[in-house]
C-alpha cells in the first residue's frame, strides 16, 4: 500500500525533473580558490564583495548635499557595520534556526557556514546607533543612506547561494526550474526546483536598489529621517515574504518550531512582518520628522 501510494509522487517528480537543466551540469564549486592547507569560498567573497561595493556607493552617496556623515565617519562606521553584520548574523541563525548551537562550541565555527539576514540586520543597527551616538550623529539619517547601499551584499549573497546549491526551491515544472543535488533521501528522484536564489537576488537585490536609487536620486526622500529605511524594511520584507512561496520550507525550523504553524508559515516569512510593519511606519511618518538638514558633507543646508 504505502508502494501503491508513493508511485504518484515518485512519477511526478520523474517527469518534473525531465528536460530541465540539473545543476550538476553548471559545474560549479563553492570553494572559488583552493591552496589545499587553505580556501576560499565564493560566499566569503560574496560577503566581501558587498561590503566593499557598498561603501564605495555609500561614499557616492556622502558626496550628495545634506549628508549625515563625512567621509571619515565612514570609513569607521564600516568596521562597526561588518562587526555587526557577522555577530548579529551569526546569533540570529543560531536563535532563529539552529538554538541547539546556542549551547556548543559550533556556534563559533563560521566556516561551516549559518548566517541570519534578520540577525545580521539587527546587529548593524545596534553597531549603527552605537556609533552615531559615539560621533553625535543622526542616527537614522545614517540609516537611511546606510539602506541604499545594503541591496549589493543581498544580490551577491543569494548569488553565492545558488554556487553552493543551497536554499533551492520547491519542486516545480517551470521551464527555467533546475534539478539540484541531494535535495531529497538517497535513492529518491531528485525532481526539478524553483531557483528561488536567483529570485531573491533578482527582487532583494537589483528590484529593491532600484527603488531606493530612484528614491535617493530622484525625489527628496532624503532629507526626510526614516523614509530611505522604511523603503527598504517594506521592500525587502514583501520580497522576502513572496519568495518563500517558491523556497522549500527551513528544515531547522520545522525541526525547532514545528506544527501547524510551521507548516502553514515559514520562519522567513515570520521575521519579514515585523520589517513591513516597522518600513510602513517609518514612510508614513517621515514627513513629520523633516527639519532643515545642515550637512555634515556636501553643499549648503537643505530646508
Amino acid at each position: 500500500m504505502i508502494l501503491t501510494a508513493a508511485l504518484p509522487v515518485l512519477a511526478n517528480a520523474a517527469s518534473a525533473a525531465q528536460g530541465h537543466l540539473h545543476f550538476a551540469d553548471l559545474h560549479l564549486n563553492p570553494v572559488a580558490i583552493d591552496l589545499r592547507f587553505f580556501q576560499i569560498k565564493w560566499y566569503s567573497i560574496a560577503y566581501i564583495t558587498g561590503i566593499l561595493v557598498g561603501w564605495w556607493y555609500l561614499l557616492k552617496l556622502l558626496r550628495q548635499p545634506g549628508a549625515p556623515m563625512a567621509r571619515r565617519h565612514a570609513d569607521d562606521l564600516v568596521f562597526y557595520a561588518t562587526l555587526g553584520i557577522i555577530l548579529g548574523g551569526r546569533l540570529g541563525y543560531a536563535l532563529f534556526y539552529a538554538p541547539q548551537l546556542l549551547t556548543t562550541w559550533g556556534l563559533f565555527k563560521l566556516w561551516d557556514g549559518g548566517m541570519s539576514f534578520h540577525g545580521g540586520m539587527i546587529g548593524t543597527s545596534i553597531g549603527i546607533i552605537l556609533f552615531a551616538r559615539s560621533q553625535k550623529l543622526d542616527w537614522l539619517r545614517v540609516h537611511d543612506y546606510l539602506a541604499c547601499a545594503v541591496p549589493f551584499g543581498l544580490f551577491f549573497g543569494r548569488i553565492a547561494n545558488f554556487v553552493n546549491g543551497e536554499l533551492w526551491g520547491k519542486p516545480a515544472d517551470v521551464p527555467w526550474a533546475i534539478v539540484f543535488n541531494d535535495t531529497v533521501q538517497s535513492g529518491m528522484i531528485e525532481p526539478a526546483r524553483h531557483p528561488s536564489q536567483l529570485y531573491e537576488a533578482g527582487l532583494e537585490g537589483v528590484a529593491l536598489f532600484a527603488v531606493l536609487w530612484f528614491a535617493f536620486w530622484k525625489t527628496k526622500a532624503r532629507y526626510e529621517p526614516g523614509k530611505l529605511v522604511g523603503l527598504f524594511l517594506l521592500g525587502y520584507g514583501l520580497a522576502r515574504f513572496t519568495v518563500e512561496f517558491f523556497r522549500e520550507p527551513d528544515a531547522q525550523f520545522n525541526q525547532w518550531w514545528g506544527g501547524f504553524f510551521a507548516h502553514t508559515i515559514h520562519m522567513g516569512q515570520v521575521l519579514t512582518l515585523p520589517m513591513i510593519v516597522a518600513g510602513l511606519y517609518l514612510i508614513v511618518t517621515a514627513k513629520g520628522r523633516r527639519h532643515r538638514v545642515v550637512p555634515i558633507a556636501g553643499d549648503a543646508s537643505v530646508a
